[in-house]
């Protein structure tokens, strides 16, 4: 008529994981069923992760009343080991002469402690929340009187669910020393509560007072009488009715009477045994409301309820319910606890307590474990670099999903923010201005050649290449405004594309104008046959055949494997990079390869060609121009390859930008200097004079 056994362990493990104590004490009787329980319990709680501090064994029955010898050998050899533990959770499965025995050992260890150090510095508290299973009850003899219930206070204690019976308490109040039961047990129980003698008993006792018989049972304190009912109490009062409801059945069945001619009848006498079969298959609703029924294996079918012990300064104590052992709710909540309602022993120092071997590894860390040592015993590590723990006691840090990244605590995560060159970046803003101010200029100079076409300076070296080239310095000065915003597809297929374009046009008319200059020198030779070369269809096939080149290194890339937006969330710990792919890369330092060649190739004819008689030989323009470019690009390669981001496109938009002005500083400002502020050298008669001199000089 109590619940299975098997349940209780559950619901001990499930106590110790709910308040997270994983660093426990046992204390279980020395005996058969103690040492099968000890078993049970060590295999549930290895497989829940929680170790065992300590297990320590109480005889079944001990002497709790020794000489001053064994007294103080006991407290030493029991009481260090589990007082001074640091497990502050403690497990005591065994009977109430557990707890006594328990409770004189405490109390004998304060005395000692008291008598060795009158000034209290030795450690003598007794904060332990104290787990107690349903064997076990509070209540004590008269002669333990002198034992401190306050030590117990906070315990939490599994009871065999129970409800008051209603005239019980009265039944209890109507209760004399004299009367009788048949076995004198009122009349010894008299003698021990109220220390008196009843009249009608023979033996002696140690006082001379009588008991009057007016003595209250409700005047004892809990610790020697309760007056509601016990669980026990219940499971007995369950236990008779079960057998009344059985024998009811049994007499009120046809099947167990016999007719002995007509009317008579006489009812079979029953035997113990045949109670059993009746007895398996009973259900009934008691007094209270409550269901008694048996399950298949013949046990009650009812949980535990959980309770709280709250003691007084006069040594009572009171029972409060804080929670229940359902074995009917859906699994992982068979044990409700109400928290709130919890009184924890004054001498903890932190409620709910802490009962682990260390201290939890806080967030931010993870647990290692100690050599040689239980397993709940770790110690505490630092996560390692971009992982985090947001837990405490994580076994093994996390990492942060893709699109956040740890915070400085390594304990939570951090949304990562938008990276791109966009145009409200201070950078993004450096970079339009140059580039719109770069193409005002370029604009103001290709006005300027406009306005003066027709003078000896604009006309040198190709009138419509010099067009051409300041467009084509224009349109790069104006293509770094493509890779500022956020990547989309159209962006990223004419990013790459129209600036290698553009810059090959560019580079195509500086070669052609390279490659003018040389033929119009060696045209003026007499008898040469060159000067048929020397005209804008030369330049127009140089420009083109180069453009066309490129344009389809260009088609050949968009056909296969054009360039696309692409999200980058590992390159930068604190940042989503949105930038564009660039597809068969190779394509890409195709572009820049065939870029490369045509700069070395106009750098190579314009450095021979530097120290050629002309009055505008653009040659060694064209030579410093090809270094500034040269150089620009010939570092950019490194430079692009090693960052990354939004850092990445300034790079290449700083070389479009550094580049362009190189050509357009290199190649025209000497001319704007000419045509704006030296007009006189800027007529026919100065270049034939300029001539003529270098002819003399040259012969």
């Amino acid at each position: 008529m109590v619940p299975n056994e098997g349940l209780q362990h559950q619901g001990i493990v499930q106590l110790l994981l709910h308040f997270r104590w994983k660093w426990i004490g046992l204390i279980v009787i020395e005996d058969e069923n103690g040492e099968h329980s000890l078993m049970t319990l060590e295999s549930m709680l290895s497989q829940n992760q929680i170790c065992l501090a300590f297990i320590e064994r109480y005889p079944p029955n001990p002497r709790l009343y020794l000489g001053i010898n064994d007294m103080i050998n006991n407290i030493l050899n029991y009481i260090p080991i589990f007082m001074d533990s640091t497990a502050n959770a403690v497990v005591i499965y065994g009977d109430s002469v557990t707890i006594r025995t328990l409770a004189y050992t405490i109390w004998g260890r304060a005395v000692l402690y008291y008598l060795l150090d009158p000034w209290n510095k030795m450690k003598t508290s007794s904060g332990k929340v104290w787990i107690t299973t349903a064997q076990i009850d509070f209540t004590f003899n008269t002669l333990q009187k002198g034992l401190n219930m306050q030590m117990f206070h906070g315990a939490i204690s599994f009871i065999i669910h129970r409800k008051e019976i209603q005239g019980f308490q009265e039944f209890l109040q109507t209760l004399e020393p004299n009367m009788s039961n048949g076995d004198g047990f009122i009349s010894d129980f008299w003698e021990q509560a109220f220390n008196c003698l009843v009249s009608s008993t023979i033996e002696p006792t140690d006082t001379n007072d009588t008991c009057t018989g007016d003595e209250m049972l409700e005047d004892l304190t809990e610790p020697f009488f309760e007056m509601s009912m016990t669980g026990h109490s219940y499971s007995i009062y369950n236990a008779v009715y079960a057998v009344a409801h059985a024998l009811h059945i049994i007499y009120s069945s046809r099947s167990i009477h016999r007719v002995i001619g007509g009317d008579r009848r006489r009812h079979l006498k029953v035997e113990p045994w045949q109670l059993h079969s009746w007895l398996q298959r009973i259900s009934f609703n008691n007094s209270v409301g409550d269901e008694i029924t048996l399950n298949e294996h013949g046990e009650l079918a009812a949980g535990f309820d959980v309770t709280n012990l709250v003691t007084f300064q006069n040594n009572s104590y009171l029972r409060v319910t804080i929670g229940k052992l359902d074995p009917k709710a859906p699994p992982g909540n068979e044990l409700i606890i109400d928290e709130e309602r919890i009184h924890w022993h004054k001498d903890l120092t932190q409620v709910p307590p802490i009962s682990l071997c260390n201290d939890f590894c806080q967030p931010g860390y993870q647990k290692i474990k100690k050599e040689s040592k239980h397993f709940c015993c770790y110690d505490c590590i630092l996560c390692e670099e971009g992982k985090i723990s947001n837990l405490n006691d994580m076994d093994a840090c996390i990492e942060c999903p893709e699109d956040q990244y740890p915070n400085l605590g390594q304990n939570g995560c951090i949304a990562k923010g938008v990276n791109f060159l966009s145009y409200e970046d201070p950078l993004g803003i450096t970079i339009t201005l140059c580039a719109l101010s770069f193409s005002f200029i370029t604009s103001l100079v290709l006005g300027t050649f406009i306005m003066h076409k027709d003078t000896p300076i604009v006309k040198a070296n190709n009138r419509s290449l010099s067009y051409t080239l300041l467009i084509c310095l224009l349109l790069c000065f104006l293509c770094p405004l493509l890779f500022l915003g956020q990547p989309g597809k159209v962006t990223c297929l004419l990013r790459q594309v129209s600036f290698g374009i553009i810059f090959s046009v560019a580079l195509s008319c500086i070669l052609a104008k390279t490659i003018l200059v040389v033929l119009a020198f060696l045209a003026t030779k007499p008898g040469s046959r060159k000067s048929k070369w020397v005209g804008k269809r030369l330049a127009t096939i140089i420009v083109l055949s180069c453009s066309f080149i490129q344009a389809g290194i260009s088609a050949v890339w968009l056909g296969f494997s054009p360039p696309f937006p692409e999200v980058d969330m590992r390159s930068f710990k604190e940042a989503i990079i949105l930038e564009c792919n660039e597809g068969y890369v190779v394509m890409f330092y195709c572009v820049l390869g065939f870029m490369g060649c045509l700069s070395a190739v106009s750098f190579t004819v314009a450095f021979l060609s530097r120290k050629l008689p002309d009055s505008f030989n653009e040659a060694k323009f064209i030579t410093f121009s090809m270094l500034v470019f040269c150089s620009v690009w010939v570092s950019f390669v490194p430079t692009y390859l090693s960052t990354k981001g939004k850092y990445m496109v300034a790079v290449e938009i700083f070389s479009i930008l550094a580049s362009s002005a190189g050509l357009l500083a290199c190649i025209f400002f000497p001319k704007c200097y000419i045509i704006l502020l030296r007009p006189e050298m800027n007529h026919k008669e100065y270049v034939m004079r300029g001539k003529k001199q270098r002819s003399y000089k040259s012969t």
